[in-house]
């Protein structure tokens, strides 16, 4: 969708590139006609593929809400020098990762659990009320 939306926007600056000024020079209407009609097309378009962009925006954020953010040093592992001469130590880390990484998605997959089981009640608490 954001590729779309580029390839459009490059598409409708092209168009007003190749377009002439109204300085006096008359052109043909049918000619002004086209270019206004595509030019309005390409707007529309870029309308509607920014409207799903946002939809796909507030949907991340909608199953990112209940997740605490996690600090960017921690999403890169960091490998000191001293590690690569000692491939032993590296196997060890590899295996202390791969068993952090089955508990995190453990870990998720339990909030997205808990998370929805709260949606669920809400939900039901929300029937109740209006019922």
């Amino acid at each position: 969708t954001v590729q779309d939306i580029v390839f459009r926007t490059m598409e409708i600056f092209q168009l007003l590139r190749n377009m002439q000024l109204p300085n006096g020079v008359t052109y043909h209407t049918t000619t002004y006609q086209d270019r206004l009609g595509k030019l309005q097309e390409h707007l529309r378009q870029l309308s509607i593929l920014s409207r799903k962009l946002r939809l796909v925006y507030d949907k991340c954020i909608e199953n990112c809400a209940g997740l605490d953010p996690v600090p960017v040093e921690q999403l890169i592992p960091y490998i000191e020098d001293d590690w690569s001469k000692h491939d032993d130590c590296g196997a060890s880390a590899q295996l202390h990762f791969a068993s952090e990484k089955r508990e995190l998605l453990e870990v998720n997959k339990k909030l997205k659990q808990k998370n929805q089981q709260l949606k669920q009640i809400m939900d039901q608490l929300r029937n109740l009320i209006w019922d």
